[in-house]
């Protein structure tokens, strides 16, 4: 059975007012831009603001081995990442005879880049990540796997190396597990070529098995138990990005986590937590740093609103106030 190939459209960013230049190093891998996320230059009237900055929890603290319950206040960070670049995209034809054309696949410049953006958390955050959470699509649970290889591992002085190939690790360092709230926007916008039966076909165990031996968290309660409704919005996608950043957030306070999931909830990282920003690209394995306070007392907490750490550009995401955009229309 042949798949009709789908329609290669481009979109002129030539009304966009000039970013400056941006000097980055070569990395050891060619770099090629993602296709750009659909530029916003309206936004969905803000929800009513809460009563108070501050959300109050009140439930069993789930502590983290580093044990931040020794200070009256700390820092969370959560860090949305895109998944590595995916074959679709690099060979038109792939889809015509793959048996799941909806979940394609790392190619190998995906592989080499997830791994050394790994490599880069581990050694510029200035901040531990504790815990994983990949949405459960191949291409990023694979790049969850060498993002977490190049976090966990042992003696990597060798810095010619660009996957996780012969590496070890130590898996004591964090937990990673499959989230479905995670998962790509399920709609047409995302998905050219969905199962006709309507069953996305994620085997589990075949998915934890493509991680790092001893980082499975086979006792997490995920967020979402099942794949969100085919044929949701864009909206709905993009409320259900928020809503998965702040739940998993609230879920393991103490902890800082890695989201690894797509290009559309990397962009809510963005847009969600910084009044008045429209996102117009997101490359792969582009990732956002988000962080707020955390403060504990006896078994509760107060979480305090999350705050975007990540200048335009800086790690493969650009956006623009909304401002600015409408100016430059």
């Amino acid at each position: 059975m042949s798949f009709p190939l789908p329609e290669i459209r481009s979109i002129s960013t030539s009304f966009l007012p000039s970013l400056p230049t941006i000097t980055r190093k070569t990395p050891p891998f060619p770099i090629v831009v993602s296709p750009p996320l659909h530029i916003r230059t309206r936004r969905p009237p803000p929800p009513p603001p809460p009563p108070s900055a501050a959300r109050r929890h009140r439930r069993r603290l789930p502590m983290a081995s580093s044990d931040p319950q020794a200070d009256p206040q700390r820092r969370q960070h959560v860090i949305v990442m895109r998944h590595g670049d995916r074959i679709d995209n690099f060979e038109p034809l792939w889809v015509s005879t793959a048996a799941r054309p909806w979940d394609p696949p790392l190619v190998e410049a995906g592989l080499v880049r997830a791994f050394c953006t790994g490599r880069k958390l581990r050694d510029k955050l200035g901040f531990p990540i504790h815990r994983v959470l990949v949405s459960p699509f191949l291409r990023c649970v694979q790049t969850a796997s060498e993002a977490v290889s190049a976090l966990c591992a042992v003696d990597d002085d060798d810095l010619t190396a660009t996957t996780s190939a012969a590496l070890s690790i130590d898996p004591s360092r964090l937990k990673v597990s499959i989230e479905y709230g995670l998962c790509e926007m399920l709609n047409r916008e995302a998905i050219k070529f969905p199962p006709k039966d309507g069953d996305w076909g994620f085997d589990i165990s075949e998915l934890e098995a493509l991680l790092p031996t001893g980082t499975v968290d086979h006792t997490v309660e995920r967020v979402y138990k099942q794949m969100p409704q085919w044929e949701e919005t864009v909206l709905g996608a993009r409320a259900r990005y928020e809503q998965i950043i702040v739940a998993l957030a609230d879920k393991y306070p103490s902890e800082n986590l890695l989201l690894v999931t797509h290009g559309e909830g990397v962009g809510v990282s963005v847009s969600a937590f910084l009044k008045d920003a429209t996102v117009y690209e997101v490359e792969y394995c582009a990732y956002s740093n988000l962080e707020r306070p955390i403060f504990l007392k006896d078994e509760s907490f107060t979480a305090g609103n999350f705050e975007l750490l990540t200048n335009p550009g800086q790690t493969g995401i650009s956006y623009l106030p909304s401002s600015r955009l409408s100016d430059g229309l």
